[in-house]
This record gives structure tokens, C-alpha cells and sequence, in this order.
């Protein structure tokens, strides 16, 4: 399963998408925030999961290709601390939910008064809490996660955070991150840091979210727990599941046509 798992990872990290030109704004606290735009029509922020940044995650998926041939404007920011944007190396610049900052700033430079959101893994937590903080949000999509991630001693985070940040050595669970980090050549004090300070989202908040929202997550990707779960303390979702596994189910046909379809309804 190991040698799996790297030669995943060594295959996509060989297809890395070409960097694309970034906007940029200041954000709340004077950290830079990069970003992309393509695209007219409502908008639809793309938000990006743990190691990689925006144009890792979605610059050549499917998804990002097909929202914007249907006429929508698609926002891809990198979370601070990830590609383009700063990487402050004070753990204070991730405390007390930075990054939901960070794009609630980034919604008001646009000037957009409502748009739709789609997170995937690290991603999709990150979203949970900015449904719950930021109304101009109409519809939202969770790729990639189950339930665990609303208890703030999840064992993954954990994991992750100790071993990012030094604490302890890779294991079975986190050792393919590890190597792929490397591939990538972050910088693992901030990717413990964004493991450590983690936004927070609990079970009622998730059971209070009014708008309508998907669940979305490969039939082999059991990496963040079983989405069934978080689709059941959901009151308006849907749940979807599509051929794949974590890695490669944002990259499919699949995973972008169920989104497409979800965002097209009335």
C-alpha cells in the first residue's frame, strides 16, 4: 500500500500543473493573499487542500476546465502560508482563524455580494467554518472529508501536526504526506502550523447550515472518514460518490460533472 501510495504521489507530482499568473491583495493583518480569476459569470471559489496550493490542486482539474466553459467565474486563491501568497514564519499569522479571514477579505476585493464555494480535503474543513461565518455563500461543496475533523482532538490533525512541526517521526499514517511534502519542498514548521490552528467547526454549527450543500468523495476514499456521516449532520446535502480515491478524485470527469450538476440546480 505504501509503494502505492508514492507512486501516486511521484506521478503527480510529475504533472504538476505550469504556474499561473496570480493576483494578489492585502489581506486583514498585511499577509499577502495570491489568487486566480477566470472566467465570467457567479462566482465560485475553489479552495485548495493541505501541502499543495491553488494551481496544484485545481489549475488543470477537470472541474476548474468545465465551471468556466459553463459560464462562471472561478476564484483560486492559495491559502497563506501556501504558493504565491506570504508564508509568515510566525505561528501567530495562523491563530485564530486566519485563513476564513483571509477569504472573507478576498470576497470583499472582489466586491461580490454572493457566490458559491467548493473545498477539497484540508479544504473542505477550511469551508465548514467559513459557511458558518460569512452569509454571502449560497451553496457549498465538502470533497473529500468525513465527520472527524469536528472533533478538536482528531487523531489525523494530531498526527499531522506533530510530525510537520517536529515533534514526532513520520508513521504509517503520516509518512506518504512527509515524502510528498518533500517532493514539493514546503516548508513544514507552516504546514504544522495550519495543522496546529486548524478552523474549528462543531457538529451543531455543521447542524445549523441552511444552504444547500453536497458531499462529495471518491467510492475508495475513506482518508478523512466515512462522508455518509457528514452528510447526515448536514440538513439540506446531498451525497455523492464517484469513482476514486483521495488523490485522484479531483482530478476526475466524474467528481467535476456531479459538482457542475449539483451548482446548476434551481
Amino acid at each position: 500500500m505504501y509503494k502505492l501510495l508514492i507512486i501516486a504521489i511521484l506521478f503527480l507530482v510529475s504533472c504538476k500543473p505550469k504556474e499561473e499568473i496570480k493576483n494578489d491583495f492585502i489581506s486583514f493583518d498585511g499577509t499577502k493573499i495570491a489568487y486566480s480569476d477566470h472566467g465570467n459569470g457567479k462566482t465560485v471559489l475553489l479552495i485548495h487542500g493541505f501541502i499543495v496550493d491553488g494551481n496544484y490542486n485545481w489549475g488543470k482539474s477537470e472541474l476548474k476546465k468545465q465551471l468556466i466553459n459553463q459560464g462562471y467565474r472561478v476564484i483560486v486563491p492559495d491559502l497563506r502560508g501556501n504558493g504565491n501568497s506570504d508564508k509568515p514564519v510566525d505561528e501567530n499569522a495562523y491563530k485564530n482563524n486566519a485563513e476564513i479571514k483571509d477569504l472573507m477579505a478576498l470576497i470583499d476585493h472582489l466586491q461580490t455580494d454572493e457566490y458559491m464555494a467548493i473545498g477539497y480535503s484540508r479544504g473542505a474543513i477550511v469551508l465548514a467554518n467559513l459557511v458558518t461565518k460569512d452569509k454571502r455563500i449560497t451553496k457549498a461543496v465538502f470533497g473529500g472529508m468525513g465527520i472527524g475533523f469536528t472533533n478538536p482532538n482528531w487523531h489525523r490533525r494530531i498526527e499531522f501536526g506533530n510530525v510537520f512541526s517536529g515533534r514526532t517521526e513520520p508513521n504509517e499514517m503520516t509518512r506518504g504526506a512527509v515524502d510528498f511534502a518533500k517532493n514539493l519542498d514546503v516548508n513544514f514548521k507552516i504546514m504544522g502550523y495550519l495543522q496546529d490552528y486548524q478552523p474549528e467547526t462543531t457538529v451543531t454549527e455543521l447542524n445549523n447550515i441552511e444552504i444547500e450543500t453536497l458531499i462529495i468523495c471518491g467510492d475508495e476514499d475513506l482518508d478523512n472518514g466515512n462522508p455518509k456521516e457528514l452528510q447526515e449532520q448536514l440538513p439540506n446535502s446531498k451525497l455523492s460518490l464517484v469513482s476514486g480515491d483521495h488523490m485522484s478524485t479531483p482530478f476526475s470527469m466524474a467528481f467535476a460533472e456531479s459538482i457542475i450538476e449539483f451548482l446548476n440546480e434551481k
